[in-house]
């Protein structure tokens, strides 16, 4: 039935649809180990960008940028640019917590933009480039709380970035993926 499903979702949406985020089991080189690779997403303005600053960080298995925060199953770019949907871009990070801590992470979150903008990130303006930090359990949801309460020792001015639990999430179309790394334009 999954496989059913998914192949509805791609032939309807033409491209993967995902509610939950799951966390995917890899075995480690070693005999016996197992490690639990998990997954973080991140909005922090035009997803291009910030797809690069955490595909290039040590420990990150894989990234993809999509939209999250929304209730449109099936938003296209178009629909998210126009503010239709609720979606922020996003960028989902799978990541081995033996070699980035999920702290590391969301230093990296707050290096790459102004979380004190709201629905903005230098010249792109809209919610879809909001700050946003969606955290997929408890555990997460603590170290952002805790990571932003030090961050705005940091800053004079109040940080506007929404920590929220992650739900529907749509992969972006092919063309925005690894963006940066394919064009070498690091501009949105």
């Amino acid at each position: 039935m999954k496989k059913t499903l998914k192949k509805k979702a791609k032939i309807k949406a033409g491209r993967n649809v995902l509610k939950k985020v799951p966390t995917k089991k890899v075995k480690k080189l070693s005999k016996n180990k197992k490690s639990v690779l998990k997954t973080a997403m991140f909005g922090a303005g035009c997803f291009w960008g910030v797809e690069e600053a955490f595909r290039t960080t040590a420990g990150v298995i894989s990234t993809e940028v999509g939209y999250a925060g929304g209730q449109i199953e099936n938003a296209t770019y178009e629909q998210v640019c126009n503010s239709d949907t609720g979606h922020a871009e996003v960028v989902k990070v799978l990541f081995d917590p033996t070699k980035v801590t999920y702290i590391k992470l969301l230093d990296v979150f707050w290096r790459i933009h102004d979380p004190t903008q709201m629905n903005r990130q230098g010249p792109d303006v809209g919610s879809q480039y909001r700050s946003v930090i969606f955290y997929m359990d408890g555990s997460q949801k603590r170290d952002a709380l805790m990571s932003m309460a030090e961050e705005q020792k940091k800053r004079s001015r109040i940080i506007a970035t929404v920590i929220e639990k992650a739900g529907l999430y749509v992969k972006a179309e092919d063309y925005h993926q690894k963006y940066v790394m394919k064009t070498g334009r690091n501009v949105c």
